[in-house]
């Protein structure tokens, strides 16, 4: 039987939409920050969770670093990005004293606060929710989609970069997709191509069109050719808030 949400935190919340991949450093967190931000753009108020606990690098993108986390009476208040407050987030990156400080945690550990994240953050109520989680399909995985399986996500958006490694374990993020019976929106390819900031031209650094075979492979939708530009260092220094987004095709 399936189970069903209790009211609470996030019961304002009308879509949720996870960012997961097989491999580590394919730009999940940046995917997520740009989608967070061409929804905004689009007039919807949107939520990041951060649940990437070993690596949350989504304060430092949107300029949130530094910023503390407060209490009331439904539980956490995200840190709100912008002052229209039309983005807020929540991440472990918020918790820690130093943010240099490695998390060192053993599994339950992990779950209970991913279990605390989905249940404690008063988002109060937002159009969209974008869920950045770290790369495989582990634990904290499995305890993300079990703890948010009863608020009905809309499904998952699978990043991958062109090269035949990083698709051969991103396509087993697809399979840990159907196996706990989480629908797939469809495969981004990141990092797909180099845009010349000079002349225009692209260059394929990493090949290109990988991530299209694979969701053609796999039956699943293909969204979106995303190019890697020279703006990309200067979203990582400056934050992503502050500066124009990639090229997508």
């Amino acid at each position: 039987m399936e189970a069903v949400a209790e009211p609470g935190n996030l019961a304002g919340v009308r879509n949720i939409i996870l960012v997961l991949s097989g491999k580590g450093g394919v730009g999940k967190s940046t995917i997520s920050t740009e989608l967070a931000l061409a929804l905004r753009h689009q007039g919807k108020k949107v939520g990041i969770l951060d649940v990437d606990l070993c690596g949350p690098s989504i304060p430092h993108m949107l300029r949130a670093e530094g910023k503390a986390v407060h209490q009331c009476d439904q539980g956490w208040v995200p840190v709100f990005v912008d002052q229209e407050k039309t983005i807020s987030l929540m991440s472990v990156g918020f918790l820690l004293e130093n943010p240099d400080e490695a998390v060192v945690w053993r599994g339950p550990k992990k779950h209970a606060l991913i279990k605390q994240f989905v249940s404690d953050v008063a988002w109060g109520e937002l159009d969209y929710l974008v869920v950045d989680t770290p790369p495989g399909t582990s634990d904290e995985h499995m305890a993300t989609v079990e703890a948010l399986r009863p608020y009905r996500p809309l499904g998952a958006l699978v990043v991958t970069t062109p090269q035949a490694v990083s698709v051969g374990d991103v396509r087993r993020e697809l399979t840990f997709c159907r196996k706990t019976g989480l629908q797939i929106i469809g495969v981004i390819e990141n990092m797909s191509g180099f845009a010349c900031p000079h002349c225009a031209e692209c260059t394929n650094v990493f090949s290109r069109g990988g991530g299209e075979e694979l969701a053609q492979l796999a039956g699943v939708p293909f969204l979106v050719f995303c190019q890697v530009s020279a703006y990309f260092c200067l979203f990582t220094r400056e934050g992503l808030v502050s500066v124009r987004m990639p090229q997508c095709t």
